[in-house]
């Protein structure tokens, strides 16, 4: 399912405009986007939940020349699947 997709379903669903369906629908992915720059976890009871996971630096190798790298610490998105979707899946 695309992104599109997506808002044409949630606009059928909730019986509103694509236009409306798309502008909550990038309200939504901003205030994920805004929370988890922020540090914080975004839950949603029965679908899951967003969080930012901290990668340590480790050493890797370039696949090309087999040359050792350094690959520096950085945060990631993860996202944790709740009960709700576990279910339906």
């Amino acid at each position: 399912m695309t992104k599109q997709d997506l808002v044409s379903k949630m606009a059928a669903d909730a019986n509103i405009s694509k236009k409306s369906a798309e502008d909550a629908l990038g309200a939504f992915i901003n205030g994920v986007k805004e929370s988890l720059g922020k540090g914080e976890s975004v839950s949603l009871i029965g679908f899951g939940t967003f969080n930012v996971s901290a990668r340590a630096a480790r050493k890797g190798r370039n696949p090309q020349t087999g040359a050792e790298i350094d690959i520096p610490a950085r945060n990631v998105p993860t996202f944790k699947a709740g009960k709700g979707l576990k279910d339906a899946v």
